[in-house]
């Protein structure tokens, strides 16, 4: 996430002593304590909208909805999905009867059109 080398983190490090001085650990403590409370917020306002949503979306996760992880779930995930047929087959026919010869014309309706 940061490219932070250790030549920058040196200077970083010796930065915060010159700033804060022996209020260091203090700071530290301070910024730990807020990171945690930010986090205890965020958690509660992704529960809170998950019991809103009700049981329905039990296994609703918000980060489904960042779009890289929307694509990447609806589009190029193997899908196991037994609703779909694997070939389509006429009604009321022998599924041989589906097949055309080359140069065959599909079957029209004029009525359905």
């Amino acid at each position: 996430m940061f490219d932070v080398g250790l030549g920058e983190m040196i200077v970083l490090v010796l930065l915060a002593l010159v700033i804060f001085g022996d209020r260091l650990p203090q700071a530290a403590a301070q910024a730990g304590r807020t990171l945690r409370q930010i986090r205890s917020m965020a958690n509660n306002a992704k529960q809170d909208l998950q019991d809103g949503l009700g049981p329905e979306f039990k296994d609703f996760d918000i980060a489904d909805l960042h779009p890289k992880t929307f694509v990447r779930k609806h589009l190029f995930d193997d899908v196991d999905d037994d609703r779909r047929p694997e070939r389509l087959e006429p009604v009321g026919g022998h599924p041989d009867d589906f097949e055309l010869e080359y140069g065959e014309r599909p079957p029209f309706d004029a009525e359905a059109t």
